[in-house]
């Protein structure tokens, strides 16, 4: 493989996570919910009670952003405001009972998911692909 300037690399590495992007919004059909509702869930999930500007900020969108996606959250059920005790002017995030067994349901099909498309590889080149992958992060 002679790719000197590392084009060809880059090109495959971009292709694997479009190909992982298209997989994982496949695998969110049942609970019809898009990639970005589902990473919103998430976090909802794993810091109850976070702030609007905190979901914005973990996600890296703009609050305004922040705001729609809790707004079908929230019609959804899947999530909950309520005023920030501390703040009247912010409004807090808890996920319902639903959102949270949507959530599990989600993650289990999303590890399902990533086991088969890594399954594709042997545990040692999974390994090696890993240590690899890790070398090229910041």
């Amino acid at each position: 493989m002679a790719d000197d300037d590392g084009a060809e690399l880059a090109e495959l590495v971009m292709r694997v996570a479009r190909t992982q992007r298209r997989r994982w919004g496949d695998a969110l059909a049942p609970w019809a919910l898009s990639p970005h509702q589902a990473r919103a869930l998430r976090v909802v999930v794993a810091r109850e009670g976070a702030r609007l500007s905190d979901l914005a900020e973990a996600l890296h969108i703009a609050p305004r952003s922040a705001t729609e996606v809790t707004d079908a959250l929230q019609e959804r059920g899947l999530v909950e405001r309520s005023p920030d005790p501390t703040d009247r002017r912010a409004v807090l995030l808890r996920a319902t009972e639903e959102g949270r067994r949507v959530q599990a349901e989600v993650d289990a099909a999303r590890r399902a998911d990533t086991r088969d498309l890594f399954a594709r590889l042997p545990a040692t080149d999974r390994a090696e692909l890993a240590r690899l992958l890790r070398a090229l992060l910041d």
